[in-house]
């Protein structure tokens, strides 16, 4: 019976592992954008949180405030980053959640 319950434990595990790897691939791909300044600062970043593009309304670009356009970037890089990771930890959470370990 113990020798049972390990083989199915092992099993779950695998399937586990095989549905991780396909869900750290798909978050390579997935994408979550973030605004800031009402839309004048528009960030994209990839589940692995690498910022893949920002854009800029031209109209925001005041060479004697430039300390207020780092802001907005800031604010929407860090945005659209903690917005990649928490779909990707939701993608993880649900993998995850269906498998049964003792002690894990």
């Amino acid at each position: 019976m113990a020798k049972q319950n390990m083989n199915k434990m092992m099993q779950q595990v695998m399937r586990a592992q095989a549905e991780l790897a396909k869900a750290q691939e798909e978050a390579a791909t997935l994408t979550a954008e973030a605004t800031a300044g009402g839309g004048v600062v528009k960030v994209v970043a990839t589940g692995e949180a690498v910022i893949e593009s920002i854009k800029i309304d031209p109209a925001v670009v005041d060479p004697d405030d430039v300390e207020m356009l780092e802001d907005l970037i800031t604010a929407a890089a860090n945005e659209a980053i903690r917005a990649a990771q928490e779909i990707t930890a939701a993608k993880m959470s649900a993998i995850t959640s269906g498998l049964n370990i003792p002690g894990l």
